[in-house]
């Protein structure tokens, strides 16, 4: 038995070897970032920042790659299935690591075995707009007009399961109203409709939203953060405005596939919390809408979770059917 027992050990430390071998030496080669969406978004923008940072901070290159498809599932899937040795990220967002699991009867991974949470990067409070045909300066007089007219008011979302799409329906139920969602596909084609008036409302992200309220073209509502932006200030939340406890934002962060050894976990860690918190980055991500967070793994690995179950709940209650 003790024979058996050392014969195991012994085999046990061999496969274990190269691979704290390969921790110690990480990077020794370049390391690809995965954007499962096209480029030119916020998840683009984030990992081209980062990533540039990171390669000079390691002394490796950080490859970007869009793999854009089927709701973020196809780049996401990819970064799954690669080896676990750091050389591989992704983006995480609401949408691919946490409606998708409510949203699709076949997702190609799991959201929580199949990935290694690395950090999230920032959150993006979100921006209730209103197109000025609607009517309405404030979420009272919209809360108003959707009680005196249910399903007559129309609202834009990026498409079904999106984060605006689950944030719209979120308000409606703690509002006590009802409306008509028209989904499209991405945030910006939303905008070419609700900026010609043939939809009056939107639930969006700052970075998106906010350039549309300041040249006057949208009427910002209410936010959806904790506190009012320091861009919108004399914007009231919508928890300010009357529908208590309301949050929503959508959320950015890294990941990569499940089994990354923790000491390449921790330098993966260590260089993306170091460029989120360089000042020039953090002037251009704030500028842009974005909070920092830069998180530990494991506290975001939690977070995550928690938001699977909390799409899985808003999906539910909005009777929004799996595809």
């Amino acid at each position: 038995m003790n024979r058996r027992l050392f014969l195991l050990l012994s085999l046990a430390s061999a496969c274990m070897a190269p691979l704290a071998a390969q921790a110690a030496s990480f990077p020794d080669r370049p390391i690809r970032i995965i954007v499962p969406y096209a480029p030119g978004g916020t998840t683009d923008m984030l990992a081209r920042v980062v990533g540039k940072h990171m390669s000079d901070k390691l002394g490796q290159s950080v490859i970007v790659e869009n793999k854009p498809g089927a709701n973020g599932m196809l780049g996401s899937s990819m970064v799954a299935k690669a080896a676990p040795d750091g050389y591989t990220l992704g983006i995480a967002t609401p949408g691919n690591h946490a409606a998708n699991a409510s949203l699709y009867k076949e997702v190609p991974y799991d959201t929580i075995k199949d990935f290694t949470a690395v950090s999230q990067a920032v959150n993006s409070p979100m921006i209730l707009v209103a197109h000025p045909s609607l009517g309405v300066k404030t979420v009272a007089e919209l809360i108003a007009k959707a009680k005196a007219e249910p399903g007559a008011i129309v609202y834009a979302s990026g498409g079904t399961g999106s984060s605006m799409h689950l944030a719209m329906e979120q308000f409606a139920k703690m509002a006590g109203i009802k409306m008509t969602h028209v989904p499209y596909k991405g945030s910006g084609n939303s905008y070419i409709d609700l900026l010609a008036g043939r939809v009056s409302l939107l639930m969006d992200i700052s970075p998106q939203a906010l350039p549309r309220v300041r040249n006057g073209e949208l009427i910002a509502l209410g936010t959806a953060s904790e506190k009012r932006l320091p861009e919108l200030p004399d914007v009231p939340t919508i928890d300010e405005a009357g529908v208590a406890g309301y949050r929503a934002g959508s959320w950015y962060g890294f990941v990569g596939p499940a089994g990354i050894p923790k000491q390449t976990l921790d330098t993966l860690n260590s260089a993306i919390t170091a460029a989120l918190h360089d000042p020039e980055i953090e002037k251009k991500l704030q500028a842009a809408g974005l909070q920092i967070v830069a998180s530990k793994p494991a506290e975001f690995q939690s977070f995550i979770e928690a938001e699977v179950k909390k799409s899985a709940q808003i999906i539910k209650d909005a009777g929004i059917q799996p595809e």
